[in-house]
């Protein structure tokens, strides 16, 4: 006679019990059994629904299993992002033994330099133990691999470079290159993979304010690839490594030079790459902006008024390229003796970028011996001192821009997707909150490129016919800060400023995103649109 055995017998919670069944083979196997000892057909018959009904117990548990691990990790919220980590996409390798209580994930987070990534890590230990069957929690923390943000055709030094953050004043002698090299240590004490481009040429700061072992650049003949010089393992390019000194030439051949020795450099994997930014908003300062895709700029001045009258151009020159400013750093604001602060170049520059121009973080910088003298010593203060005031404002530095330069990242990544759903182009430009959707066919009609439009007359060489109404995109990646690259089925790649989109006809407000609508309903709305 058959026996069976309902599939609660062998949920984990009854695993025992289940053994002693499933081992006890006699209870399974008609009185005669065969002569090795295992059941006949009948008991194995019984066997058979018994694995089965294990197998699915078991797989039914870890399902439930991982969305309760899954619900629990939800409550965790990035501040920067204002989502939960498990729709940030940072819970990776997540494993579960529900027979031994033990769950592990990894927490794959945007950059090794997080400066939350302890209390990431402390609260996913939390909120996971405190599940009642979890016994045990193992989290690894790790972060995304070094790549850059835009597409688009970077030159082969530039494809593993996660972030460019340039440091720009304009203006000489307010202390660019001390607060780029600041930086840059202190984004490397961190954790971060760190590199600083010299691109002044004319006058080379980096090889006075650091001190490498090796002061010349080498090139790898066989990729024909510069390896840059490195020093307590920050990755330095300049100029003045090149064994030329300083540079004796006119504006083309500058921008040339420049361009060779950022772009064809051996950088490897970087979180962080700083361009130390030369004075002046011309040739080399646009070249510069405009081969490299730039994340982000942080602002240098002093406090004087001349100051903030060339920072004032460099800020302009920034919104035109579609760079965002991200902070402003106020050099040599005061200094403290007998008690009391004093302000020798009086007071207001850095307040006035930021009020002018919206930039929305500043910090105030010291005047200190020791900061001047570490320059000149070939050690970077935040090395040389770890502990000290200056330190400390550095650090609130590169928890600015980490944060800041992740934000950018997550908004550009996700400024024009295609929802399948809704069969249109949702689009959300960075620093606004207008969300809107588009029709594919009406966004490949509006290409203006010469494969659309002849550059001569203007008439136009893509017709409304050539474009199907039910056309999809493929795909859709930001290109730069500016605009989206689309792939269309006909293999055709158009690039789309987010100036050109917000121009274009809409189908249908979406101040939510598709998450917060119920597909059918949004569908319906879409359709009565198009009907009109």
């Amino acid at each position: 006679m058959d026996i069976e055995f309902p599939v609660s017998w062998f949920y984990p919670r009854l695993c025992s019990s289940f053994r002693r069944k499933y081992y006890n083979f006699a209870s399974f196997q008609s009185p005669k059994a065969s002569i090795y000892g295992w059941p006949r057909k009948t008991g194995s018959a019984v066997l058979t629904r018994a694995f089965s009904a294990k197998a699915a117990a078991t797989n039914l548990s870890v399902a439930v299993g991982e969305n309760d691990v899954l619900a629990a990790l939800s409550q965790i919220i990035d501040p920067d992002f204002g989502t939960d980590i498990v729709s940030c996409g940072f819970v990776k390798d997540l494993h579960i033994d529900e027979v031994l209580g033990e769950v592990s994930f990894r927490l794959e987070l945007t950059t090794p330099a997080c400066p939350i990534k302890d209390m990431f890590e402390q609260k996913a230990n939390e909120v996971v133990a405190a599940l009642p069957w979890v016994k045990r929690v193992n989290v690894t923390m790790s972060a995304q691999p070094a790549r850059p943000a835009f597409a688009g055709d970077l030159p082969q030094g530039l494809q593993t470079i996660s972030n460019i953050v340039a440091v720009s004043s304009c203006k000489g002698g307010v202390g660019k290159s001390t607060v780029a090299v600041n930086l840059a240590y202190t984004l490397a004490g961190m954790g971060a993979r760190v590199g600083i481009f010299d691109a002044d040429v004319y006058g080379p700061s980096l090889p006075t304010m650091v001190s490498p072992e090796n002061r010349l650049l080498e090139m790898n003949l066989e990729k024909r690839m510069i390896i840059p010089t490195d020093y307590l393992g920050v990755k330095l390019v300049s100029f003045g490594f090149a064994g030329q000194g300083r540079a004796i030439m006119r504006g083309p051949m500058v921008s040339g030079v420049i361009n060779q020795l950022l772009t064809t450099t051996e950088w490897g994997e970087l979180d962080y790459l700083v361009i130390d930014m030369p004075p002046g908003t011309g040739d080399i300062q646009l070249t510069l902006c405009q081969v490299v895709p730039l994340t982000a700029a942080v602002i240098v001045t002093t406090p004087q008024k001349l100051a903030f009258i060339d920072v004032a151009k460099g800020v302009r020159m920034f919104s035109k390229l579609k760079v965002p400013c991200i902070a402003v750093v106020e050099n040599m604001c005061h200094f403290d003796a007998d008690g009391k602060r004093y302000y020798p170049f009086g007071r207001g520059s850095g307040s006035q970028v930021v009020q002018q121009f919206g930039i929305p973080h500043r910090f105030d910088l010291p005047i200190r011996p020791t900061l001047s003298a570490s320059g000149d010593s070939g050690m970077p203060e935040v090395v040389n001192d770890p502990q000290g005031e200056v330190a400390q404002t550095f650090q609130d530095i590169g928890v600015c821009v980490v944060q800041q330069c992740a934000k950018i990242r997550q908004q550009v990544s996700t400024a024009v997707t295609y929802d399948k759903s809704l069969r249109a182009i949702r689009v959300k430009v960075p620093d606004s909150d207008e969300e809107f959707l588009l029709h594919p066919a009406i966004v490949r009609r509006n290409d203006r490129s010469a494969q659309s439009v002849d550059e001569w007359t203007g008439e136009r060489k893509l017709q409304y016919a050539d474009v199907p109404e039910d056309i999809e995109p493929e795909d859709i990646r930001p290109m730069g800060n500016y605009a989206v690259s689309i792939t269309w089925p006909d293999g055709f790649n158009q690039i789309a400023p987010y100036d050109q989109l917000q121009s274009i006809e809409r189908l249908v407000d979406a101040p939510l995103s598709s998450a917060h609508h119920n597909t059918e309903a949004s569908t319906g709305v879409l359709e009565r649109e198009l009907s009109l």
